[in-house]
C-alpha cells in the first residue's frame, strides 16, 4: 500500500494550536481524514498559514513538496473560526496550479459548538461553505466528540 503524505496548514489565529483534535482524527479516520479509511498516511508537515493575507501559503507548500507532500489538509479552522478564512479559495487555486497538490479544506470533524453557531449564523449558506464543509461535517456524536 503507498503512504500518502500529509501537509497540514493552520490559521494563524490559532498558531498556538498543539493540533490535538488533527492527529487524533488523522489517526481514527475521521471528518476531512475518512478519506484515507484503507490508505496509509503519514503527517509530515504541520504549519500556520503565516496570518492574513497568508503569507506563508506562497513557500510552505513548496517545501512540503520537497518532502513529499501530495495533499494538503486546511484545518477545520479556517471554516469554523470567527469569521471563516476569506482567502481559502484563492489559496486553494495557487497552491493547486502552482504546485499540482491536491488540496482539501478540513481536517478533524467540526466540533458541535461550532456546527450549531455558523448554522445559527447562517455561514455556510455560500456554494462555496457547503462544498467545503462536507468532508468535516460527519455526525452529531462525532462532532460532540470534538466538542
Amino acid at each position: 500500500m503507498e503512504k500518502i503524505k500529509i501537509g497540514i496548514i493552520i490559521c494563524d489565529r490559532y498558531r498556538n494550536c498543539a493540533g490535538g483534535k488533527c492527529f487524533r482524527s488523522v489517526q481514527n479516520r475521521e471528518g476531512a481524514f475518512s478519506m484515507y479509511k484503507n490508505q496509509e498516511v503519514e503527517v509530515a508537515a504541520f504549519t500556520t498559514c503565516g496570518g492574513c493575507p497568508g503569507g506563508n501559503i506562497e513557500c510552505a507548500p513548496e517545501e512540503m513538496k520537497k518532502n513529499g507532500v501530495t495533499h494538503i489538509h486546511f484545518a477545520t479552522g479556517f471554516i469554523v473560526g470567527y469569521p471563516p478564512c476569506p482567502y481559502m479559495d484563492y489559496f486553494e487555486q495557487f497552491i493547486t496550479e502552482k504546485y499540482g497538490m491536491k488540496v482539501i479544506f478540513g481536517t478533524h470533524p467540526i466540533p458541535q459548538k461550532y456546527f450549531i453557531t455558523h448554522n445559527d449564523l447562517k455561514t455556510w449558506e455560500i456554494p462555496f461553505f457547503k462544498k467545503i464543509i462536507q468532508p468535516a461535517i460527519t455526525n452529531e456524536e462525532t462532532r460532540l466528540n470534538y466538542d
